[in-house]
């Protein structure tokens, strides 16, 4: 009996959630035939993979669903080079969709009201298109953020903007919008910019409170912040009446007569002037030092808080200029799918400073987190800089070696976007945290560290030519992947730069030839891997790190010591503890030796140093020429 219950118990439950899994997935399946429509218009549009065989919420790029993948909720797909209007009856078929992001493609045409209109829509970014027409008056009263700068819209403000109660960013600057600016009530507007229109009038007074930048560019406009709304226009037939230069004044004969100034109102005007100069002078220091201190915090200034998020109104600084915000180069087989104005609004800190710039880590609104590196001492122009990056790219496709995955050029700006790597640099590996009880990297790890980045070394030789160097190899630009493998980072960065700027930042792991000829090789690529050998096997840091006490000219030390036979004085102490591995130690250090002998035309070359380093772990493969290059280098 308790067995039929149970039965029809389940029976019921059954058919009772069954409609409600039905109605999840023709949902579901109603977004996908949207999106498909959508996509169906733009034949050519770049990284769009959207295909009916695979999973819309697990394959699509630029796709987000609902936690339960029931409903898509989220479009994102900014700068992928989708051109013409935006097809009927394809996005608004998403009556669960939340974000809608179409910035800078080549979007043209009227916005359908069916799509700025949908009940869910929060988030609607279309600046940079070619969109025209007049603007949207039907929009979600749901909507936080609405942007559609950048564009060739007409007419008014719709005064139905006043149902936005939620509003909290709002961007219609540069386009041909006319009229007087509505009096509308935002009591959560955070960031406005109706710039560079055709707007007139005066500004409410609700909006005063928004900055100049805000309003220029329209000159018919008036009113504070703008400059004041001249006073009523004077009748066509005044009446002339005198009016006296100044009042006149009714003698007193019982008056005082007047009295110079005596000495106290000399000395508090005196006093009053200092102060005000003071205080001039001491506003004008902590404007300077607030500026100077903000540049040192992030790539990114002037942040505000949209919907919870925190989002920057102001860009990586005056190199980045406003007409050319969306030219970030993606390489192929990039996913990402944002442009450079993402980077803009994105909350960013420093990560380091190097030689040949500052790194920052951004994390952009959609929680995708990257690597931007900002460049300075660039000696090359735009058509040099395109080129060298293009071979970065290609060589890039490595597992040892860092991808570069965008990059942006301007006269006064060049930004380099990669992966995020959570592991470190191996020169954090090394030497941070230095405190008693700590876990050393261990051999087997560093063997694989030693054999990835040889190998990504050796790769950047071969793939970019035999003139293609590294030229600023070192312990921070070897990145720690999740497996503990080095990949090599800052690939191709030196022929862009001003040598002179950038050598002295790099003097511990120079060969003798660069120091004196600043100029850089393959093989002088195989002495700065050699020092970043000693480096791990003796746990020193070369002599650029001035702060460590450790800091010592690597290679000169290690063949004093080895001069003198006190070669288990060569290793750190902490990695020959309980590890029987002396014997690899020794090949691997007799390998470092050899890449940095003094004669350039002596040492290995990339490639026979990543095969000597995998023939120790793997004998059977026998390189016997490299084993025997090196078997022959004398201990001096």
């Amino acid at each position: 009996m308790m067995l039929q219950s149970s039965i029809v118990a389940a029976l019921v439950f059954l058919i009772t959630i069954s409609p409600i899994f039905c109605v999840a997935g023709a949902e579901l399946n109603s977004d996908r035939q949207g999106l498909l429509d959508f996509a169906s218009n733009f034949p050519h549009a770049r990284r769009l993979n959207w295909n009916i065989n695979t999973s819309v919420c697990t394959s699509w790029v630029g796709v987000t669903c609902n936690s339960n993948g029931s409903r898509v909720i989220a479009i994102r797909l900014p700068g992928i080079g989708l051109i013409g209007p935006i097809p009927a009856n394809s996005i608004e078929k998403l009556d669960a969709l939340q974000v809608l992001s179409l910035r800078s493609n080549g979007l043209s045409g009227n916005i359908p009201s069916d799509v700025s209109s949908i009940p869910s829509l929060q988030y609607l970014y279309l600046q940079n298109n070619n969109f025209s027409g007049v603007v949207p008056a039907t929009l979600s009263h749901k909507l936080i953020a609405f942007d559609i700068s950048f564009n060739s819209f007409s007419g008014n403000i719709p005064s139905t903007f006043h149902n936005l109660k939620g509003l909290t960013w709002l961007n219609l600057q540069n386009n041909s919008i006319s009229g007087a600016i509505p009096s509308l009530d935002f009591p959560r507007l955070k960031f406005l910019n109706l710039s560079h229109n055709n707007l007139s009038g005066s500004i409410p007074q609700n909006l005063q409170k928004f900055p100049y930048s805000s309003f220029v560019g329209n000159y018919l406009l008036c009113g504070p912040p703008l400059n004041h709304c001249s006073s009523n226009p004077p009748s066509p037939s005044p009446s002339p009446t005198y009016q006296p230069l100044s009042p006149p004044v009714t003698q007193n004969y019982n008056a005082t007569p007047k009295k110079k100034f005596g000495l106290g109102p000399i000395l508090a005007l005196a006093i009053g002037a200092s102060a005000f100069l003071f205080l001039l002078v001491l506003i004008i220091y902590v404007c300077c030092f607030k500026r100077k201190s903000n540049a040192g915090t992030g790539i990114l200034k002037g942040k505000v808080s949209v919907g919870g998020n925190e989002i920057t109104s102001k860009d990586f600084g005056s190199g980045v200029q406003e007409a050319e915000k969306n030219k970030l180069f993606f390489f192929d087989g990039s996913s990402y799918t944002f442009d450079l104005e993402d980077l803009l609004r994105a909350s960013a800190e420093v990560l380091g400073k190097g030689s040949y710039g500052t790194t920052y880590k951004a994390v952009l609104e959609e929680g995708t987190t990257v690597v931007v590196k900002r460049l300075k001492e660039v000696d090359v122009g735009k058509r040099e800089f395109e080129q060298q990056m293009e071979i970065v790219g290609r060589v890039g496709q490595h597992p040892n070696v860092f991808p570069l995955r965008a990059y942006y050029y301007s006269k006064d700006e060049k930004l380099l976007v990669y992966n995020y790597m959570p592991g470190g640099s191996l020169f954090t590996l090394l030497h941070g945290n230095r405190i008693s009880g700590r876990t050393p990297l261990d051999w087997d790890s560093r063997m694989k560290i030693f054999l990835g980045t040889a190998k990504g070394i050796a790769f950047i030789h071969s793939e970019g030519g035999a003139k293609f160097t590294h030229g600023n190899i070192k312990a921070s630009n070897v990145l720690i992947t999740q497996d503990l493998d080095g990949c090599i980072s800052d690939v191709g960065l030196s022929p862009l730069m001003n040598s002179a700027a950038t050598m002295s930042k790099t003097t511990g792991y120079c060969a003798p030839e660069v120091t004196d000829s600043r100029k850089i090789t393959q093989k002088s690529d195989v002495y700065s891997f050699g020092v970043l050998l000693l480096e791990m096997l003796t746990g020193k840091t070369p002599l650029q790190y001035q702060g460590y006490d450790n800091a010592v000219d690597l290679p000169r030390w290690v063949k004093s010591v080895v001069r003198e036979e006190w070669t288990a004085e060569v290793f750190e102490e902490e990695l020959i503890k309980g590890q029987h591995v002396e014997e690899e130690m020794v090949q691997i250090l007799q390998i470092a030796l050899a890449c940095v002998t003094k004669v350039p035309d002596l040492r290995p070359t990339m490639d026979q140093t990543a095969r000597m380093i995998e023939e120790i772990r793997q004998p059977g493969l026998k390189y016997r020429a490299s084993s025997e290059s090196v078997s022959n280098v004398q201990t001096p």
